[in-house]
């Protein structure tokens, strides 16, 4: 084991939501908490890090050019991804877009049930804080956080098309009528250019809130300590 601190461990935005998470107990942080600051240790120490993927993900990676196409069209201004990393004493990252005066973050929905629910509900927690912190880190005073709604890509489609195959037990492609049926739908809820764009992003502005920022700068510095603590078990 190396020797090493946390005194000036950086946490990145997109985890800000699962530090801030308050404990059940009389202990000092919740449970998601603790199991996020585990994720964060093994990574520092031992320089191994927790492989997360699944479909959602991917798209959200794959299409991500596509989602900031759309909302470059809808808006009809001109958004360029921004590549330059951000840090001041707390966090660490990539905001996507900045703009003069917001900071702009695109999310990438799964299908069209995973957008339109959106609407409906209240605003994500994680993605709050997220952006409390590229606030912070960007010195903006006010965020968006767009839901944009596009195809998936192919191969995407085909992963499930092939998943089909084993859960229906399929045996002949060409000619399982209930498969091709499938198949068919799984397409219908991938590909949407029958739908308008203007009806394929959704727009929250979440406003900058230092009380809460300084939180945040409260819980990552409570969150080393807790690390360093670790060290010397």
């Amino acid at each position: 084991q190396k020797e090493m601190n946390f005194d000036t461990y950086l946490f990145h935005p997109s985890s800000l939501g699962k530090i801030m998470t308050e404990s059940r107990t009389k202990e000092l942080i919740g449970e998601t908490a603790k199991k996020h600051l585990v994720e964060c240790y093994v990574s520092h120490v031992y320089g191994r890090n927790k492989d997360v993927t699944n479909a959602y993900i991917e798209k959200g990676l794959m299409a991500e050019e596509d989602s900031l196409d759309l909302y470059t069209l809808v808006k009809d201004q001109l958004f360029v991804k921004n590549t330059e990393y951000f840090k001041n004493d707390w966090f660490i990252g990539t905001p996507d877009i900045i703009t003069e005066d917001t900071v702009i973050d695109v999310k990438t929905s799964w299908d069209i049930f995973t957008f339109f629910a959106q609407t409906v509900k209240a605003l994500d927690k994680d993605y709050y804080w997220q952006l409390q912190a590229y606030m912070d880190l960007t010195g903006k005073k006010s965020a968006k956080l767009v839901y944009c709604l596009v195809n998936t890509p192919l191969k995407l489609i085909e992963d499930q098309k092939r998943k089909l195959i084993y859960t229906m037990c399929v045996i002949d492609t060409e000619n399982d009528t209930a498969y091709q049926k499938a198949c068919e739908e799984v397409e219908k809820n991938s590909i949407y250019d029958d739908i308008p764009m203007e009806n394929r992003y959704i727009e929250m502005t979440i406003e900058r809130d230092d009380k809460a920022i300084n939180q945040a700068h409260e819980r990552v510095e409570l969150c080393r300590t807790i690390l360093n603590g670790w060290i010397n078990k």
